[in-house]
């Protein structure tokens, strides 16, 4: 694996943060163009992350440059009274860059968010991976997440 240092984003990794977002959303677009299409990724859009209280970015950082990331939200479980009153680390997205994927740096960043949420006294961690997207999901159970649900959707209103 190579080495990289796991540090929060600044304003000085926006240049890389938008190149792995273009990433993103092009595998967005591939696996559901019904709903996904390439955005703009403003600096407002990063400097309201960076100012949260509840999400930051976490990027692995090799040789001074941004070369993955993961986005990290701390969301409270649903008040309803079927539902244990637990909070979440949500992996909103993570990538790392194409160029240097199979280099244990995805399961490094995986890493580095449970340690956030143990940090913010979370009870569990939880994203979303496209059907199609069996790299993904082999990827994940390997970093230790399971299926727990799935999501369906009727796309026909008729």
């Amino acid at each position: 694996m190579m080495q990289c240092l796991i540090r929060k984003a600044t304003d000085s990794d926006i240049g890389a943060l938008r190149e792995l977002y273009l990433e993103l959303e092009e595998d967005g677009v591939r696996y559901q163009p019904e709903h996904f299409v390439i955005g703009e990724r403003t600096d407002e859009f990063f400097q309201s992350i960076f100012d949260s209280d509840n999400q930051d970015i976490l990027v692995a950082d090799i040789d001074g440059k941004a070369s993955g990331f993961v986005h990290v939200t701390i969301l409270q479980q649903k008040n309803v009274s079927c539902l244990k009153p637990q909070s979440v680390v949500y992996l909103q997205d993570l990538c790392v860059r194409e160029d240097m994927r199979n280099n244990g740096i995805g399961s490094v960043l995986i890493r580095a968010a449970k340690d956030y949420g143990k940090e913010h006294k979370v009870d569990f961690i939880r994203t979303q991976v496209f059907p199609g997207n069996v790299n993904g999901m082999r990827f994940y159970e390997r970093n230790g997440f399971c299926e727990m649900m799935k999501t369906i959707e009727c796309q026909s209103l008729d």
